[in-house]
């Protein structure tokens, strides 16, 4: 199944997608095209927020992109590899089953599908700026992010489908 199919299926069962995708065999390179993609989506979501804020304080966008591009995408998988492999032992210590594969699998899953709400924050960061739209919004992708991960972790880590 295409991935537009799997991240539309993950509103609606997380935990069932979840379940397909760790059923699929335990792939490395499915895993970081995965994080790959999300923090490419990342970078992109954060384009109208760095040209506003060129704009309205004079900086140089090319710098404002670069810098971010640096973060998103050269640095920020690196510190989700370290969280997935702390996450995956506190699964195990939660009496957890499984590889560390899955606890990578399901946090950059989640990043990924709950990308849609991510390039919403980033449009409304760039066209309205900061206020109570752009904090309902991060909101809502943070709620939306937990409960992927939430459910992702219990179908990886208990057997369940939720």
């Amino acid at each position: 199944m295409p991935f537009t199919r799997d991240i539309a299926a993950t509103y609606r069962r997380p935990g069932k997608v979840m379940r397909r995708l760790l059923d699929a065999g335990q792939r490395e390179d499915r895993a970081l095209a995965i994080l790959m993609g999300a923090c490419v989506i990342l970078f992109v979501a954060r384009w109208p927020a760095l040209a506003r804020d060129a704009y309205l304080q004079g900086e140089e966008l090319n710098m404002l992109l670069s810098t971010t591009l640096m973060g998103t995408v050269f640095l920020l998988p690196l510190l989700l590899y370290a969280l997935a492999f702390v996450v995956h032992w506190i699964a195990r210590l939660f009496r957890g089953k499984g590889p560390s594969y899955n606890a990578r699998l399901v946090l950059f899953w989640s990043l990924l599908a709950s990308s849609p709400l991510i390039l919403l924050h980033g449009l409304v960061a760039g066209f309205i700026g900061p206020g109570v739209e752009l904090t309902l919004v991060g909101g809502l992708w943070f709620a939306v992010f937990l409960w992927f991960w939430g459910a992702g972790m219990l179908a990886a880590y208990r057997g369940s489908a939720s």
